[in-house]
């Protein structure tokens, strides 16, 4: 299983274009497509980003589809597009809604995504938070936390070294099927996403890895004690990979109005500014830039990973 080292922050990025939220999307990306994908996955790949990701949604309401967009492409589909033009390059699923399909599906997609990527699979899971979609795919709404629960511990036989897994659960129940290929990774990391109390126990109990969403720095020292708190009284023992969104970044001096919550300026400042989040105890940092074409993005992932990361340590 691929454990993050203690001595360094690691940093990845989930891929544009492939989910267009309002809250974060730039407007370039609206007319971009595969073509955009590669070449930032090459540069990915090129400039040391520990992995990209990609979101799960599988019908937004039109209720939400203003703030939301419905543009979500697929992530198991996407990852593994992008998994047959990259080398080195982790590929993670940020968050995926296991609940909402069987964990012998979910098992039988990323199984052979992980196999056919040569083991860079990273799941990242979560429990959602559209009721309509739950609805339309026949999947209790209210009870997706236990769902998620459970579908993790399914999941983690189904993607484990056995050829017939076995899992007997209050809702799946299976033994005596057979499923190859078999992940290349004799353990799939698994990482939770979420920052409601709910979902720090879930990770801290059930995860390889924890993802929150949003938590401001302010925030995340209080977050990351309570987590390994409850790992310790659970009596879980493994380390965990811990990690954070930054705020949005420019490498340099923008020249434009990259927001005020962006952090901008020379890659020592960039660098000095991030590393806090080691002191934090995070172990990967996902970063997002601001940018306004598919030139100047992967322009600022190439500074980024030349100037701000050697200085990470």
């Amino acid at each position: 299983m691929w454990v993050l080292p203690e001595e360094r922050l690691v940093y990845g990025m989930q891929l544009p274009v492939q989910s267009q939220s309002t809250i974060y999307a730039e407007g370039w990306e609206a007319e971009a497509g595969p073509d955009d994908l590669v070449e930032i996955a090459h540069t990915a790949d090129r400039a040391g980003f520990a992995y990209l990701a990609s979101c799960d949604h599988v019908a937004i309401p039109r209720r939400l589809a203003g703030a939301m967009s419905t543009i979500w492409y697929d992530p198991v589909a996407t990852l593994a597009f992008l998994a047959g033009v990259t080398e080195r390059v982790r590929l993670l699923s940020h968050v995926a809604i296991v609940g909402l399909r069987h964990p012998l599906v979910t098992a039988k997609q990323y199984a052979t995504l992980d196999h056919l990527a040569g083991g860079r699979l990273v799941l990242g899971v979560g429990a959602g938070h559209v009721q309509e979609e739950f609805e339309a795919l026949g999947v209790d709404f209210e009870r997706r936390g236990p769902v998620l629960d459970e579908s993790i511990d399914a999941l983690r036989a189904a993607l484990g070294p056995d050829e017939y897994p076995v899992h007997h659960g209050k809702l799946y129940d299976f033994e005596g099927l057979g499923q190859r290929p078999r992940p290349a990774q004799d353990r799939v990391p698994v990482w939770i996403g979420g920052s409601s109390p709910a979902a720090v126990r879930r990770a801290a109990v059930r995860g390889d890895g924890w993802l929150p969403q949003g938590d401001p720095r302010d925030r995340l020292p209080d977050q990351i004690a309570r987590l390994h708190r409850l790992r310790a009284e659970a009596g879980v023992t493994d380390p965990i990979a811990v990690g954070a969104i930054t705020e949005p970044l420019y490498v340099g001096a923008p020249g434009w109005d990259v927001g005020r919550r962006t952090l901008s300026g020379s890659p020592d400042a960039l660098a000095e500014s991030l590393r806090a989040y080691r002191a934090m105890g995070v172990h990967q940092i996902q970063v997002r830039f601001r940018s306004r074409s598919r030139a100047e993005l992967t322009d600022q992932m190439a500074a980024f990973g030349a100037g701000v990361a050697p200085h990470l340590d």
